[in-house]
């Protein structure tokens, strides 16, 4: 009878100690003022120390997101750095809106086999991606699973705990009539609408062939999800009073998830689709999948990676201060009263 064990069933445990045994100088290296880990890479759980000498009442804020089909061609290109940095833009993206400062985040890496130089890449690059937006990697989960995942796919997960004080949450209710929104540009997909462009491939493959802005489709597609934390960070450093709401631009495009922050049924949003900064890449998508405006708009963000709502007296003091963080902003609308229930129309076409 041949021997059974788990190497034999496609998992290496001397792989996987040697890999996470190099974590160590990767994760527990990086600290913050405001945020540090007190213990090594290969506890059963991270301690990390918060400084909370700032907030009167914090809170808490915690989210958890994955990257979604995009880790499928990014990591088959070699695109390892910038699906860390959609991996964790996104994440960190998802709790600024709320007035939250980033601190720590958790990662989780599910692979078919464990291939060393893939792996410290990726943790590396999330680790960098971290400290670029304020915050660390303190540890996570690394798993082998042959038979789940083929050789050479991978599944990205993060978790960050976030922190704000409880009177400087923002959360859409101070959104009043005549407000401003500020459009904060993507760069593109960001981390939205890969199955559709997958199946575009797929049927059309000539779509490879085009060229955008200088650019292959491919790396068009795959441009990182934008992080838009140091701006909104300079913002509220100027005067949290300034801004209303924020809604991250996700899937379900604009509709979806700015509905999401209007807390009473008396306001609605007006958005000029007319002045909404249109990625080319979009244009490309758009003609290979025969789509209308509206699905369009349903799917992509077309542009429109955060909306941040201001006081309409602060507008150019904001932009320009988003400007200064190398973030590009600009007005698509505004809030007013809604006759019924809470809604967001839109206004002309998109350009």
């Amino acid at each position: 009878m041949s021997k059974i064990n788990y190497e034999s069933s496609g998992v290496s445990i001397e792989t996987a100690n040697d890999v996470k045994n190099q974590f160590k100088d990767i994760v527990s290296s990086r600290t913050l003022d405001h945020c540090k880990p007190i213990n090594k890479v290969g506890a059963f759980a991270s301690l990390v120390e918060l400084d909370l000498s700032g907030y009167e009442s914090p809170v808490f804020v915690l989210k958890s997101e994955e990257p979604g089909s995009k880790q499928l061609l990014a990591i088959d290109n070699n695109r390892i750095e910038w699906i860390a940095r959609d991996l964790i833009n996104h994440l960190v993206n998802d709790i600024i809106v709320m007035g939250a400062t980033p601190c720590a985040v958790l990662d989780t890496i599910i692979c078919g086999k464990f291939e060393k130089e893939t792996v410290l890449k990726l943790v590396d690059e999330i680790s960098k991606a971290c400290t670029e937006n304020g915050c660390i990697l303190v540890g996570g989960e690394t798993s082998e699973q042959p038979g789940v995942l083929p050789a050479g796919r991978y599944i990205l997960q993060a978790s960050v705990l976030g922190i704000v004080d409880k009177a400087k949450i923002i959360d859409g209710n101070s959104i009043k009539p005549g407000d401003i929104l500020l459009s904060l540009a993507s760069n593109g997909l960001h981390t939205n609408g890969y199955s559709l462009v997958r199946k575009l491939m797929e049927e059309m493959p000539e779509i490879l062939n085009e060229s955008v802005d200088g650019n292959s489709f491919m790396d068009s597609i795959l441009q990182p999800h934008t992080s838009y934390a140091m701006g909104v960070k300079a913002v509220l450093s100027q005067n949290l009073c300034d801004i209303h709401g924020m809604a991250h631009i996700t899937g379900g495009g604009i509709h979806d998830n700015f509905i999401r922050i209007l807390q009473t049924d008396d306001l609605q949003a007006d958005i000029d689709l007319s002045a909404i900064k249109k990625p080319p890449v979009f244009n490309v998508i758009k003609k290979y999948a025969n789509m209308a405006d509206d699905e369009m708009l349903s799917t992509f963000n077309m542009g429109v990676g955060l909306i941040m709502v201001v006081n309409k007296d602060k507008v150019n003091k904001i932009v320009s201060t988003l400007k200064e963080s190398g973030v590009e902003s600009y007005p698509i609308g505004q809030i007013s009263k809604s006759t019924g229930s809470k809604k967001v129309t839109f206004h002309n076409k998109l350009v």
